[in-house]
């Protein structure tokens, strides 16, 4: 839900609960990746929002997991990908005819709950 509200193209996903408790699951989107781990014995959620694209919004997809998770002290850690620093170039990511064209720096908007 927080891939397709944030705009990105969802291709799979897979998931799988722990006993007792906790999910680890990626949502594979034609833009990178959604991730997450959850520890909800310790009250704790770890999430990657990796995305290329002009048109993705990986902090509308982490609003909505903040509220959703009803996190009380969200931590937004963005990092900027896809840079070739010694040559200043960006790695353009080139795929089938049809597909998303990345041709700007990555973003990787990590959160924790």
């Amino acid at each position: 839900m927080a891939a397709k509200r944030a705009g990105a193209t969802v291709l799979g996903s897979q998931f799988h609960q722990f006993m007792p408790h906790g999910v680890s699951g990626v949502v594979v989107i034609a833009e990178s990746h959604l991730s997450i781990h959850t520890w909800p014995e310790y009250g704790y959620a770890a999430v990657d929002i990796f995305t290329c694209g002009e048109t993705l919004q990986p902090n509308v997809a982490a609003a909505f997991l903040i509220e959703r998770f009803q996190s009380k002290n969200p931590a937004l850690i963005e990092v900027k990908r896809g840079t070739l620093s010694w040559r200043n170039e960006l790695l353009p990511h080139k795929p089938e005819e049809g597909g998303v064209v990345c041709d700007e720096q990555v973003e990787e908007l990590q959160m924790v709950s």
